[in-house]
């Protein structure tokens, strides 16, 4: 026992099986299936970087490793996933059985190569600053409002210096803080019950008012058409704008719009998620950047309401979502499933915290926040001590860091009698198909290859296989090829 969970540590992994199933009929008579649970970023204190490129086999693209078969006199090496014979370039002419490079040590089953081109942005990487957006709901009590505001006060803190800083409220209407002009407050109102692409957004808050708009090509970051100082007007600096944005937060107050005795307030969810998702694809695409959603009831307006104002049509229940006899419910998962389609795109990350009594329509919502890796926080007020030491977890530095890291991306390589069915987890499906994919889907599957744009130490994926091989008379034969292998790459 002490063995298995010895090797667990080092690699990451865990099993349901110590021995696979060899074939297809001993897998399908199998009633545990064939997977595991891998922990990319987990913390590993003896593990061994490499200070240079991974050598790769030129046909399945799998990394050299400790199980491949190396031929030295030769200078070949072997991969046990697709048979390719590959030559060692010139700079491994010195190998030999005496005299091996780090990853082909039987010890070191994982390793961390440290080259140019594994840098990507991450939180605690200085050169690509994190950015937060806080979408607040305003159609709250003043009570919660209060909650609310001494929160993001806290929260704001304890963001790291060089972070940018975004500030959206909505109500009735969607209202986007300039926070760079700090002389006064500054808003670009937008109406709750139109949905805005991202080009008429650009075009409302005046982007293009100083520098003309690119003739051709996507707008996307100061490298794609935007001045830097057109996005400094809206995601500052941490350092520069806790005055503004306390300011800001100091005046807020529940939406002003009345609401009548026999409904319910318009809250325009959809509308105000869609605005921050194209405000953070205009200015910082492919930036470790979260949307942190703040809501404190269920959507009435916009493009994907959960239901509608009248307080005579009550909120589904779960007896609903199972009959499927929800009027709104297909239109908004379609919606959200855009919005997380985008987000992943762009590489960015939904949070949502939910904090009220009645529902705020997490099933419509869930699928943009499983497939950007965000976070979901309920409880029943703003002021629940679930809610406030949860968002102080968050930017917490010391042991209840969570290490957050963005824009990952997830391959798979298995032996030619494996196939991939798909994966669980916090990502979604790059479509790389070919032949590791298995024609049973499970979860996110029909490809080998995922993007994970937020994760943690210790975020979890869970894959599944199918044995495809199939039974052989000769008893030598199948005892000769008993043995399976995945290589993850992250």
């Amino acid at each position: 026992m002490a063995e298995f969970l010895d090797l667990e540590s080092q690699d990451g992994v865990r099993m349901p099986w110590n021995v696979i199933p060899g074939t297809k009929q001993d897998a399908q008579n199998a009633v545990v299936p064939i997977s595991a649970v891998y922990t990319p970023i987990k913390h590993f204190p003896s593990m061994p970087v490499l200070n240079y490129s991974p050598l790769r086999c030129r046909t399945c693209r799998s990394v050299l490793n400790p199980f491949c078969i190396v031929d030295f006199a030769a200078k070949i090496w072997i991969c046990p996933f697709c048979f390719q014979r590959n030559h060692f370039p010139p700079h491994y002419s010195s190998i030999s059985d005496d005299s091996l490079p780090a990853e082909l040590f039987p010890q070191y089953t994982t390793v961390e190569y440290n080259s140019d081109a594994a840098v990507g942005p991450t939180y605690n990487n200085p050169s690509v600053p994190p950015v937060f957006l806080f979408v607040v709901d305003t159609c709250v009590i003043e009570e919660e409002i209060g909650f609310l505001r001494s929160a993001l006060a806290q929260a704001v803190e304890l963001l790291p210096e060089n972070s940018l800083v975004g500030l959206i409220t909505f109500g009735t209407f969607v209202h986007v803080h300039e926070l760079g002009f700090g002389a006064v407050p500054k808003t670009y109102v937008f109406k709750g019950s139109k949905d805005l692409t991202k080009d008429q957004l650009l075009e409302q808050m005046s982007f293009f008012a100083k520098k003309p708009r690119p003739a051709v090509g996507v707008v996307a970051g100061a490298r794609d058409g935007l001045s830097p100082e057109s996005i400094s007007r809206f995601l500052v600096p941490a350092s520069e704008c806790e005055f503004t944005i306390n300011s800001v937060l100091e005046e807020l107050q529940k939406d002003p719009w009345a609401v009548p005795a026999d409904q319910r307030a318009a809250r325009c969810t959809s509308t105000a998620l869609s605005i921050a998702a194209g405000l953070l694809g205009a200015c910082v695409p492919g930036s470790a950047a979260r949307i942190m959603a703040f809501i404190g009831g269920p959507a009435t307006e916009g493009p994907a309401p959960i239901v509608s104002k009248q307080l005579s049509e009550p909120i589904r229940s779960h007896k609903d979502l199972d009959k499927d006899s929800v009027p709104h419910y297909h239109k908004c998962v379609k919606f959200y499933d855009g919005l997380s389609k985008q987000l992943v795109h762009q590489g960015h990350v939904l949070d949502l915290f939910a904090c009220a009594l009645d529902q705020v329509g997490i099933a419509e919502l869930k699928t943009a926040v499983e497939r950007t890796g965000g976070l979901v926080v309920l409880a029943e007020s703003f002021g629940h001590s679930v809610f406030k030491d949860s968002l102080k977890r968050i930017f917490q530095s010391g042991d209840y860091d969570l290490g957050l890291s963005s824009n990952g991306i997830f391959e798979i390589n298995c032996s030619k009698d494996l196939k991939v069915q798909g994966i669980i987890g916090p990502c979604a499906s790059l479509e790389k198909k070919g032949p590791l994919c298995s024609d049973v889907t499970i979860g996110q599957g029909g490809t080998s290859a995922w993007k994970m744009c937020g994760l943690d130490k210790s975020t979890s994926l869970c894959l599944f296989f199918d044995v495809v091989r199939k039974e052989t008379p000769d008893a030598t034969i199948q005892s000769t090829s008993n043995q399976f292998y995945f290589q993850f790459l992250t």
